[in-house]
């Protein structure tokens, strides 16, 4: 018997799935799921988002990137955007920074393929894909700095690329980490922690004009 309401199981698109990057990209667009990933070849459907944990760090992330941006020529932000690496991982980061002619093309189907220069996560704790799986793809794909905001944990890690391998960037004596990569992008770690964007913000332009 066939019932017409039937799903396919080739447009299911579920946790845990082994796909290549072009059968993910067919399910998902068949599906009605808001956010999904590939890494290393299995799907990671995203769970329904809270506020705190998530959603407030995530805005005050994306301010702070989208002021640095708005401030320097040549550059781009874009919110969980669709990143083609490679065959077997396509990750929808939190936020990605990246420069136009850069490492990272929008290619004709209106993708980001390839590596942006900075990518940054939002993640529960240390336990998150995004400080193992997500970091060895990020790694081996050449994306050179890379942030991920532990909320639970109320830690932030800032890895750079060295020689292939990523290292952790420390703050300085005053709590500021300032990018390699980008001139001026100063983060005020204990400001951002506690949702104070008008000191973090300060110490941004302090950068940017330093």
């Amino acid at each position: 018997m066939v019932f017409a309401n039937s799903i396919s199981p080739e447009t299911i698109l579920e946790n845990g799935d082994k796909l290549n990057r072009e059968e993910f990209e067919r399910r998902y667009a068949a599906s009605n799921i808001k956010k999904a990933e590939l890494i290393e070849g299995i799907v990671y459907v995203a769970s329904p988002l809270r506020f705190i944990p998530h959603g407030k760090p995530h805005s005050n992330i994306i301010t702070w990137l989208g002021t640095y941006q708005a401030a320097i020529a040549g550059l781009e932000v874009r919110i969980e955007p669709t990143v083609r690496l490679d065959r077997d991982n396509e990750p929808q980061p939190d936020a990605v920074l990246f420069r136009l002619g850069g490492n990272a093309q929008i290619d004709s189907d209106g993708y980001i393929t390839g590596a942006p220069e900075l990518i940054a996560e939002i993640a529960a704790s240390t336990v998150s894909y995004d400080l193992h799986s997500k970091k060895r793809i990020y790694e081996r794909n050449g994306v050179k700095e890379y942030i991920v905001w532990r909320t639970l944990d109320r830690q932030i890690d800032w890895f750079i690329l060295e020689n292939s391998t990523y290292r952790n960037l420390e703050p300085d004596t005053a709590g500021i980490i300032r990018s390699r990569e980008f001139k001026g992008l100063w983060l005020n770690v204990n400001a951002l922690l506690n949702n104070d964007m008008a000191a973090t913000l300060k110490t941004l332009q302090t950068g940017m004009a330093s």
